[in-house]
């Protein structure tokens, strides 16, 4: 089977982390993945397209300018057609309005994943009311977690068309790996607890560094380490100045070295305010460490409190920095987390097992397909096939 995968990347996160475990282990297994990775011009986020290329895996670029361009569903259907694609699968807002406006007509199956939404500005709001009209059009929706499963339904999304599959992981990549943070001035023995994301509201930076500022006179030697771009940078800068911490906290930006990065840290933390499941959190955990979380979306799934890790509400800096301070003050119970935490990547959550469910779903969508009906003023009005 071959298998367009396209999406529009703001750089290398959880769902450019799926597309990658997804395609190398189809290709492994001998059917084809097709990146189509949008090239934005005011944008252009390729780490994705340069990745993919580094690893031998099929990947075209798609020409973008500005929110929108109408020659870009052509390029689709001649991308589709010159890869021979059997079924086009998209990820996130934009990849999922494109296909549909390009292949509603044809009779080319089409599936998507939604990963989850940032609902981080009015903009990002309409995209994601947009997205959730037109897949009411899709064959299938994949959802990554019950949270992201409802949003869907309550949407208008019928519950028949959608599939829930937890993502999964490589784990040959986080074996061994050596650490790549510890020579950036830290003294020997130093703890570095890291946080890996997009820098939104909704992953809730703002709630770690209020923690981070009730914990840092306890343990005056930890770093606290943030991995990731994105829009809050500014105001996480900010808030860095007005806690200070900054002697405490990096910001790392982007990083293309992943395995080496996690293999620097001694524990991780995830403070989001909404999640699907987060792919930092199955790479740290391939990686043997244990995590401080909040329990939103499907993050209780893999973070096991008492077993993996210890979880919090979220949007609570009191409960937060209680529990940063315990595991950071217990090095054993930090050891048996990680290990566990290994072990459970292992047993259920591996790219192996995350590519038999979706080639499942694929099959199932590739049989008997008929065009989707023209017109996405039929999807807003809630009209099915």
């Amino acid at each position: 089977m071959k298998i367009l995968q396209v999406i529009s990347s703001g750089g290398m996160y959880g769902a450019e982390a799926v597309i990658l475990n997804l395609s190398r282990t189809l290709n492994r297994l001998g059917h084809t993945s097709v990146l189509g990775i949008f090239s934005n011009s005011a944008n252009p986020n390729l780490q994705l397209h340069e990745c993919a290329l580094q690893e031998g895996i099929e990947s075209h670029l798609i020409a973008c300018r500005g929110q929108v361009d109408r020659t870009v569903p052509a390029t689709i259907r001649a991308l589709a057609a010159s890869t021979g694609a059997d079924l086009i699968h998209a990820h996130g807002y934009k990849a999922d309005v494109y296909v549909y406006l390009a292949m509603h007509q044809s009779a080319t199956a089409l599936v998507s994943t939604c990963h989850t939404w940032y609902d981080d500005d009015l903009l990002l709001w309409m995209y994601g009311v947009a997205d959730r009209l037109v897949l009411r059009r899709y064959k299938t929706v994949i959802a990554v977690s019950e949270e992201v499963k409802q949003r869907l339904i309550d949407s208008g999304v019928s519950p028949d068309r959608i599939q829930f599959i937890r993502n999964g992981i490589d784990l040959r990549p986080f074996d061994a790996a050596v650490p790549s943070l510890r020579a950036l001035g830290t003294a020997p023995g130093t703890l570095l607890v890291g946080w890996v994301g997009r820098l939104t509201r909704d992953k809730g930076p703002d709630i770690l560094l209020r923690a981070v500022a009730k914990v840092h006179s306890e343990f005056p030697d930890a770093r606290f380490i943030l991995v990731g771009e994105g829009p809050y940078r500014t105001e996480i800068e900010r808030l860095i100045s007005e806690l200070g911490i900054a002697d405490r906290v990096q910001l790392q930006g982007r990083r293309m070295d992943m395995p080496a990065v996690y293999a620097s840290f001694d524990m991780m933390v995830s403070s989001s305010r909404r999640e699907g499941l987060p792919m930092a959190i199955l790479e740290g955990m391939a990686s043997g460490l244990p995590w401080v979380a909040t329990s939103v979306g499907a993050v209780p799934i893999v973070v096991r409190d008492g077993q993996t890790g210890v979880l919090v509400p979220p949007d609570n800096v009191e409960m937060l920095a209680k529990s940063l301070a315990r595991m950071m003050r217990n090095t054993e119970e930090r050891a048996r987390m990680g290990i566990a935490a290994r072990r459970l990547t292992e047993s259920e959550f591996s790219a192996e097992r995350m590519t038999e469910e979706y080639l499942r779903v694929y099959r199932a969508a590739a049989v008997n397909d008929v065009p989707l009906e023209s017109g996405i003023e039929n999807a807003a009005s809630g009209g099915t096939r």
